[in-house]
């Protein structure tokens, strides 16, 4: 990629051209991505999608307890919680590799993340 101390451009923008193709897909791949978490031993169950948008939240019957609204909103939030943080996770997986191949295209102090983790906007105030 490098002749003479200096970077091929053209190798170096259809790297960048590759790695904004793959980045445009795992975004689709993760918008329609459905994933599923539960509180209570799945009394109460939220679904969100990839990218963390809250879809869905079932309560079973069981759960509501009309003299404990309380905990039945603890068991919502918990359950969206568990959701939304195996998107992050899910997230994290399919973009991290992606990240790396950032600092592949040897921008000057630009390194590929190696700290991992969720991406941000993925968690609820705890």
């Amino acid at each position: 990629m490098f002749e003479g101390g200096n970077p091929d451009m053209s190798a170096l923008l259809a790297q960048a051209q590759r790695l904004q193709e793959e980045l445009v897909t795992a975004q689709a791949e993760l918008a329609e991505a459905r994933v599923q978490g539960s509180a209570a031993s799945g009394l109460v169950t939220a679904t969100v999608s990839g990218t963390g948008e809250l879809l869905a939240v079932s309560i079973k019957p069981e759960a509501c307890d009309p003299d404990d609204a309380e905990t039945l909103g603890d068991m919502v939030v918990a359950a969206v919680r568990d959701a939304t943080d195996q998107a992050g996770a899910l997230a994290a997986e399919q973009m991290n590799p992606l990240a790396g191949g950032l600092g592949a295209l040897g921008a000057p102090g630009n390194p590929p993340d190696t700290e991992g983790g969720s991406p941000s906007g993925f968690s609820l105030p705890r």
